[in-house]
């Protein structure tokens, strides 16, 4: 009797081992939120633009949102937004030092907003929006690349 349970107990032990070894390799949509918020922000290249700023908002909201705000020292405002489940593809047109991320979504999903602009306010839609990053290398953008397509699978799956 005394081997019976000690055989159980180790099977229970072995089960929920596996159990922990398989939920592991899954990863949480949150956590690629964060991760993409991180990076964005992490290689973001707050002098790859073509006029000064002041300062600029990059989030990944919980929601599943990814907003883009940028204050010009003219005072002028660009807001882009876009719900990562719309997400399609990533360009990366530049090199190591610096270059332009293209988040591209499936259809004009990208609303895009300009403030106190001499041309007058603009409220439009886009199929993508650029991120100017500097520092980054192939195996990151890989990286993040794939951080991007596991969000898109799981909101696809969440909205199903």
């Amino acid at each position: 009797m005394q081997k019976f349970t000690f055989d159980l107990k180790k099977l229970v032990f072995f089960l929920f081992g596996l159990a922990i070894i398989l939920l592991s390799g899954f990863i949480n949509p949150g956590d690629s939120r964060a991760f993409i918020h991180g990076w964005l922000n992490k290689y973001y290249d707050k002098d790859g633009q073509t006029e000064a700023l002041k300062r600029y908002e990059l989030n990944v909201t919980n929601s599943g949102f990814c907003r883009f705000r940028k204050v010009y020292t003219s005072g002028k405002e660009e807001f882009f937004s876009f719900n990562l489940s719309r997400f399609s593809s990533m360009d990366y047109y530049g090199n190591t030092t610096s270059g332009e991320l293209w988040l591209r979504t499936k259809n004009d999903d990208v609303i895009v907003q300009t403030r106190n602009d001499k041309q007058g306010a603009v409220d439009s839609m886009s199929t993508y929006m650029i991120v100017p990053l500097k520092g980054i290398d192939e195996e990151k953008l890989n990286e993040l690349a794939s951080h991007f397509r596991q969000l898109t699978q799981a909101s696809l799956v969440a909205n199903k």
